[in-house]
């Protein structure tokens, strides 16, 4: 029986193009009910790098708010086609700005309240950015090393790399600061502003952030 006929292909074409339509509209719009899921008590996501994959394993009870963002980010495709912008040798290594800046201009000052640091800031553990109490958005790091001293400061982990981490220590690191750096630098404007263009012209050995997606169960 051809497909035509069959039924089947065009449906799941079309489920599988309407999904893609519905995550684009709630990237656009952070005020969609896309938003609201809440995360499964454990998750993981698989990140697709051109170095190889990672998988980061998320706990929600270690930071509620913090996982369901990552959560409901990965499902929506928030981290394709970005760049892994601010990678320190045995410090972090840090990503979450779209490389679409119609997208990154949406979520650039969406922040969200604290959670209580429940877990210490240990290689291999994530967190997210912030400037100070209160200001965390999309961007994440994963710690290259022991910085447990940053725990004081408020940055509480909300998973863990647990396959690939050999994958994260290999992020091309030559950069440094100068690609536009952390959010407290304030100079990741340019960033926001021209998106993989202005990095891959200006930067164009960091590393590629493929895609992201939440990962099917003990993946």
């Amino acid at each position: 029986m051809c497909c035509a006929c069959s039924g089947l292909a065009f449906p799941r074409a079309a489920g599988r193009a309407g999904r893609r339509a519905d995550a684009r509209a709630a990237l656009l719009n952070p005020g969609d009910s896309w938003w609201q899921h809440k995360a499964p008590a454990v998750f993981r996501v698989r990140f697709e790098t051109g170095k190889g994959d990672f998988v980061i394993e998320a706990h929600r009870e270690w930071a509620p708010q913090g996982a369901d963002r990552l959560y409901n980010l990965a499902r929506a495709g928030f981290f394709d086609d970005s760049r892994f912008f601010r990678v320190r040798a045995g410090f972090i290594a840090q990503f979450g700005i779209p490389g679409d800046p119609a997208v990154a201009a949406v979520w650039r000052s969406r922040t969200m309240t604290d959670d209580p640091v429940r877990q210490s800031n240990t290689r291999g553990t994530v967190s997210y950015a912030m400037t100070g109490p209160d200001a965390r958005t999309t961007q994440f790091f994963v710690n290259l090393g022991d910085n447990s001293r940053l725990d004081k400061e408020g940055f509480a982990p909300v998973g863990r790399v647990v396959a690939g981490m050999e994958v994260v220590d290999r992020l091309y690191s030559g950069y440094g600061e100068a690609a536009g750096g952390g959010m407290r630098g304030g100079k990741q404007s340019p960033m926001f502003e021209g998106g993989n263009k202005y990095l891959d012209r200006e930067f164009p050995l960091l590393d590629r952030l493929l895609r992201a997606r939440v990962a099917a169960r003990g993946k």
